[in-house]
């Protein structure tokens, strides 16, 4: 006979960063502060490369496809986490843990494979300059986003679909602050091994590869920059992918030290503040680091700027 799985928990409370509720209220507004910063300097950055001529481009495509992965991300897990942290203790319900978790998945895969298109589009603007054009096409740049975007979405959807066959039976609490993907296998009284491993497999392809694509293009691109005569070429060079390089180092960083490095002996408090760094932090970096350095974004702001100030009077 076979037996259908149901699933025994209904609520599940998300602990936070157990601190005392007066260092609770001080990272409540710390956090709320850098979700606004957040929000405002990502739209920003899309409005900006929508209505500037002089940024359709497909570096700057791309950048805002990064940025509406940064704000689903940050949309997706800020909001939930003030609660925590005015309550002391969140509450979620096991579907909405499930939909918490396959946002942030979705969310970092389209960014995993966004980031490696990028390096891929860097490669090609040093690497094969003469024929940057023909290559990264408009029609290129769409199909790139858009596969990003599909296979990010088909693969988590497999993830989630193979996680809620488990049955969940407790305990109802998450030492954390939000529902990832470790903790909510614990609160599972199935056997997990087989998950464990397709999960793996996956995330293998979506995290692995791709950064083995970036190691190789930048590779590529150094080899190509040291091989350029004059010291102002050398530079010139670099700054056109330094950005990405930091949030890439950013980025890749921050999740190895969390799903790939060992955690055995790892503090949680550890593993909380790097997660909290790739989360909230890397949504908000992100739009900086591209902004401050790079002159036609700089440009452009200004522009934007002045056509405002002017229409005000």
């Amino acid at each position: 006979m076979f037996q259908q799985n149901v699933s025994i928990l209904n609520t599940i409370h998300l602990l936070g960063f157990n601190n005392s509720q007066d260092l609770n209220y001080l990272s409540f507004a710390v956090l709320l502060l850098i979700y606004c910063m957040t929000l405002c300097g990502n739209l920003l950055m899309v409005t900006l490369v929508v209505y500037s001529s002089d940024l359709h481009r497909p570096m700057y495509f791309f950048l805002t496809q990064l940025s509406i992965a940064d704000l689903l991300l940050t949309t997706d897990i800020v909001p939930i986490l003030l609660h925590t942290l005015l309550h002391k203790v969140g509450t979620i319900s096991l579907g909405g843990c499930f939909t918490q978790f396959y946002i942030f998945a979705f969310a970092e895969c389209s960014e995993c494979l966004l980031l490696t298109v990028m390096s891929y589009d860097r490669y090609l603007a040093i690497c094969n300059p003469l024929r940057y054009n023909s290559i990264m096409s408009h029609n290129l740049c769409l199909k790139l986003a858009f596969m990003s975007w599909l296979l990010s979405f088909s693969l988590v959807m497999v993830d989630i679909a193979t996680t809620s066959m488990l049955e969940f039976c407790g305990p109802n609490t998450i030492d954390h602050f939000f529902c990832d993907l470790f903790p909510l296998l614990e609160l599972s009284c199935s056997d997990i091994s087989s998950v464990l491993l397709k999960i793996q497999i996956m995330a293998a392809s979506v995290l692995v590869c791709p950064f083995l694509i970036v190691i190789i293009s930048y590779s590529c691109i150094i080899y190509v920059i040291l091989n350029i005569p004059s010291a102002t070429g050398r530079q010139k060079a670099f700054s056109t992918c330094s950005s990405h390089l930091i949030v890439v180092s950013i980025f890749y960083g921050t999740l190895f030290g969390v799903y790939i490095l060992p955690t055995k002996g790892q503090s949680l408090n550890i593993t909380k503040l790097l997660s909290l760094l790739y989360t909230v932090g890397t949504p908000l970096l992100n739009p900086v680091i591209y902004s401050l350095r790079n002159t036609q974004i700089l440009k452009a702001f200004s522009t934007v700027m002045r056509i405002q100030q002017k229409s005000s009077f």
